[in-house]
């Protein structure tokens, strides 16, 4: 099996600005050939929100940056950089950043394969 090493500056990537914060995909099929799974880079400015759509997928959304709340089910959760969550397939979840604090968001979205 041949194994390439690929290194993507993620600095050099092109953000688009949407209602939901800045965001740029990291690990797709154009940078990477990737055709089963989307990542992405979040920034979400003070006070700013991003809503996770219920998909028929699996979710993971990391906090690499910063402190905010994450509202799972109608409660709140304060957390910080390394906190994350695990959302499976018609889950959702709105992360918020803190009113002073800026966030740095890595989310992945894998397929859900029936069992």
């Amino acid at each position: 099996m041949t194994t390439t090493l690929t290194f993507i500056d993620t600095n050099k990537l092109p953000r688009v600005k949407t209602p939901q914060g800045e965001v740029t995909e990291i690990l797709n099929q154009q940078l990477v050939g990737a055709k089963n799974v989307l990542g992405t880079l979040r920034w979400l400015s003070p006070g700013e929100k991003f809503q996770a759509a219920p998909l028929e997928k699996h979710q993971l959304i990391y906090l690499m940056e910063g402190s905010g709340k994450i509202n799972l089910e109608d409660k709140d959760y304060d957390v910080g950089r390394g906190a994350g969550v695990y959302l499976g397939p018609s889950e959702t979840a709105t992360i918020q950043a803190g009113s002073s604090s800026s966030l740095k968001l890595f989310h992945l979205v894998v397929p859900h394969i029936p069992a």
